[in-house]
């Protein structure tokens, strides 16, 4: 049973006669008494809220930053009418609008409800419960239950980064010879003849099909398709780190996305393009053990699945173990393979995890590893205002330093890095890897 202010209001309201009663113990007794028998009569006339059923529908998943309309039918099972409450309640990251929902159903009718869902953050949204309270006809009580009614919506990330797509594809047919600027590199597969022109590599011309055609003729080059390109998400404890603005509101709001989000964005739009360059892309997020895992995929449906095994993903808060999460790549990918290693360039993690066991894994592969930069470290470096900001820059410089040192010990050991802010971490991949591409270095 619940009470409503009504009935509040009327127990208040009583308080005046039993105030300049000249019997205010009867007429306590008597308004109470009153007061009991509506709110006992309200209570039996109102609805029995489990006469009441519902049926959900609506959109399974949205990309962050987007609104979900999601509809809940209710259907008055029961001989009375039901007047009162819903509320369909979701965790506070949904954001659910509105909070309840006014209702009045005839016996044997339905009404469909409409909850908007904005939701915060990335991942699985669940429903909690819907809470139906049915009021009796004086509105004074009623009766109340919680149901679950299950409901889910997927969260899935916003991959802002898609803005540098045509950009990059438009470089790529460039390199590739959609556009006819054709290069020679190390490793690039023939492509065709043509005339020899003034500026031609003489490297490029071929002798013998001069000889049979009576001009000189050179061979053109195209870089090397259906290579591997492995994207290992690092999902431990240095991926939860915030940093940077929050893209969705264009706000510093709770520091910014975690560095995981970040190189979620970074690693769709390495992944988008690399599938139109004809390559082969798998994805793997790893910490001490396998979180997600994308291998095979095709290339029409790579981006849908790798978006939907990374939407439920979440920073684990213990060390990675580097040793295993090499041994996942080397056991998953036979033949050689570009590896995209997208973690934290933390000296202290990775000396004593991933530099002792690099060398097993550049042994097979080509490894590239990319990392967020916190923008924050630049503008505390730059501090002189007063002794607290000249330490403060001191300590960013200090950082900046052992960052820069353990990027130059990977270089020395022939792994290609990219270092750059949250929002410039994403076209930086992607040029990079359009760079070994255009070198033949794939």
């Amino acid at each position: 049973m619940v009470l409503t202010a009504r009935a509040a209001l009327l127990a208040l309201l009583g308080v005046a006669p039993i105030a300049v009663s000249p019997w205010p113990a009867t007429t306590f007794a008597v308004l109470l008494a009153a007061l009991g028998c509506a709110i006992l009569a309200d209570l039996t006339l109102a609805a029995h809220p489990d006469a009441l059923s519902y049926r959900r529908s609506g959109p399974s998943s949205i990309r962050l930053g987007q609104t979900a309309e999601l509809t809940l039918t209710v259907r008055n099972d029961g001989p009375r009418t039901a007047r009162g409450l819903i509320r369909d309640a979701w965790a506070p990251s949904a954001v659910a609008r509105p909070r309840e929902h006014r209702l009045t159903l005839a016996p044997g009718a339905s009404e469909t409800l409409v909850t908007q869902l904005n939701p915060v953050r990335r991942g699985d949204q669940h429903a909690a419960a819907v809470t139906a309270r049915c009021l009796g006809p004086l509105g004074l009580a009623g009766r109340q239950r919680s149901r679950p009614v299950p409901a889910e919506l997927r969260v899935l990330p916003p991959f802002l980064s898609r803005k540098h797509l045509p950009s990059r594809l438009a470089r790529l047919r460039q390199i590739d010879g959609s556009i006819p600027v054709l290069v020679r590199g190390e490793g690039t597969e023939f492509d065709s003849l043509r005339e020899y022109v003034v500026g031609d590599d003489v490297r490029s011309i071929d002798w013998r099909a001069s000889a049979r055609r009576n001009d000189v003729v050179v061979r053109t080059w195209r870089p090397e398709r259906d290579r591997r390109v492995v994207l290992v998400l690092d999902t431990g404890r240095t991926s939860a780190g915030r940093v940077g603005l929050d893209p969705i509101s264009n706000s510093p709001a709770a520091g910014g996305w975690p560095r995981l989000d970040w190189s979620m964005d970074a690693a769709l739009l390495l992944a988008a393009l690399a599938a139109r360059a004809g390559d082969h892309v798998d994805f793997l997020a790893h910490d001490r053990e396998t979180r997600a895992a994308v291998f095979g995929a095709g290339r029409t449906e790579l981006l849908s699945r790798v978006v939907d095994a990374m939407a439920p993903l979440e920073p684990a808060l213990l060390e990675s173990d580097a040793a295993a999460t090499v041994s996942a790549v080397l056991r998953r990918t036979r033949g050689r393979a570009l590896v995209v290693l997208l973690t934290e360039l933390n000296a202290s993690a990775l000396e004593e995890g991933l530099l002792p066991v690099l060398p097993r894994l550049c042994a097979r592969h080509q490894v590239l590893i990319a990392s967020v930069a916190d923008p924050r470290v630049q503008e505390l470096a730059a501090g002189r205002a007063d002794a607290a900001a000249v330490y403060d820059a001191a300590a960013a410089e200090r950082a900046r330093n052992e960052r820069r040192g353990i990027a130059s010990r990977l270089r020395m050991m022939g792994v290609e890095v990219v270092d750059a802010p949250p929002e410039e971490l994403a076209p930086a991949l992607a040029d990079r890897y359009l760079g070994m591409k255009a070198a033949g270095r794939l």
